[in-house]
């Protein structure tokens, strides 16, 4: 089988170029890139202002599968996410049974054999319950790429110690999940000006900081590897440059919905923006937006998180929080930051977990994103390959169309 991409504009790593190419791909290799080439059988793929990538990694994914296939089945979101320009996810262990022992994990690694690479994550604590720690060596032996109690933090300041000193034996990754669950209390939403006038009950920034503050303490007195997903707040930010410039190493995150979003959409009571980390003021935004630019926060994922209908259409006080993200990752960000820093983005995502980025060359395996970063669209339920189809996304102008990924010899249209 033979494909021959005609007249891409190709994104490779740091480097664009802007003369339209061909790329010819012969039983999934590549085998010749040249502005004009020709072949009698490949199937060719000629689409309108046509950029090529390197496939592209999100490495925060829920799916359902076991236990909440109603949500969302391991076959369909592998669909999606190849459809969406993903080669590759990390899958948080959120599912029932929590991914708690290696077992699990194998479970996720044999039981489901794709074109798309999933990357298993395991849980922190048992069951997720903050106290009791998980088999992390055994899991990690398996195929677990770092434990995380998924969008929950290890409220037992102990037992987050002895998880990281225990992890550090083994080079272990530990997401540390920046919130303090006392403070929370029943909150829905972030306390500003915009939410106390609508009348939810509400929490600040405090119940990040103060959570950000112990573990990055934890960290400096352990030495080992922590990620700290879904910052959220301008405090944060000055709190992980301050960290940083002291010479402590640690990578961060933040949620496309934080990037893009704040608490003025919340006027409309609607549910699709109710999620976690909620969304917070302008100037948190803006500060988070100026924290990528500088590469004070790491990576963006986009947050995918299914959630069935009757769920989440419900009154904003009773909904739950969550929102898929992979279908509209890529015009989102791309909308937010530009193309040049959303396909670095996008491709650095493949590092926090030490993975090697694809490379378009000759004689590599052909691991592309086809998309186009100049098509306007608005995002409606026509553009969801997910089975759940809480977005939070939907009715915004978004800015590119992806037009699928080829990957393992194969073409995944969107």
């Amino acid at each position: 089988m033979a494909y021959l991409i005609k007249s891409a504009k190709i994104w490779n790593g740091n480097s664009f170029s802007k003369t339209p190419q061909d790329i010819l791909v012969e039983n999934g290799l590549i085998t010749k890139i040249d502005t004009s080439i020709k072949h009698t059988s490949a199937t060719i793929l000629e689409l309108e202002n046509l950029h090529v990538s390197p496939a592209w990694f999100e490495p925060l994914v829920s799916f359902g599968e076991p236990g909440f296939e109603e949500r969302e089945t391991i076959e369909n979101g592998a669909l999606t996410a190849l459809k969406s320009g993903f080669s590759g996810i990390g899958l948080v262990p959120s599912a029932k049974p929590v991914s708690d022992h290696k077992s699990a994990i194998n479970y996720i690694k044999e039981a489901f054999k794709h074109d798309l690479k999933i990357y298993p994550l395991g849980a922190i604590t048992k069951n997720h319950n903050g106290k009791d720690l998980a088999d992390l060596f055994d899991m990690q032996k398996a195929g677990a790429v770092a434990f995380y109690d998924t969008k929950k933090s290890v409220q037992n300041a102990n037992a987050f110690k002895v998880a990281l000193q225990y992890a550090k034996g083994f080079n272990g990754l530990i997401f540390a999940y920046p919130e303090q669950t006392d403070l929370v209390g029943k909150a829905q939403v972030h306390e500003d000006e915009e939410s106390i006038m609508l009348g939810l009950k509400s929490a600040s920034h405090l119940t990040e900081t103060i959570q950000l503050r112990r573990d990055l303490d934890l960290l400096a007195y352990t030495e080992t590897k922590v990620h700290i997903p879904y910052i959220s707040c301008a405090a944060s930010v000055e709190i992980i440059r301050e960290a940083k410039s002291k010479g402590l190493e640690f990578t961060c995150s933040t949620s496309i919905n934080n990037l893009y979003f704040d608490t003025s959409v919340l006027a409309e009571f609607d549910s699709k923006y109710k999620v976690k980390p909620p969304l917070r003021s302008f100037s948190d935004k803006t500060s988070l937006i100026e924290a990528v630019k500088d590469g004070s926060i790491d990576f963006v994922t986009c947050d995918h998180e299914p959630i069935n209908l009757e769920l989440k259409q419900l009154e904003f006080e009773n909904s739950k929080t969550g929102s898929i993200g992979l279908e509209s990752f890529f015009p989102a960000l791309n909308k937010s930051l530009g193309t040049n820093l959303a396909i670095k983005q996008l491709l650095k995502n493949w590092e926090i977990y030490g993975l090697k980025q694809p490379k378009i060359s000759i004689n590599k395996m052909a691991e592309l994103t086809l998309f186009n970063p100049d098509e306007e669209n608005i995002f409606n339920t026509d553009l969801i390959k997910s089975t759940s189809k809480n977005a939070i996304f939907l009715g915004e102008k978004l800015q590119g169309e992806v037009y699928g990924s080829l990957v393992n010899n194969k073409y995944y249209e969107n």
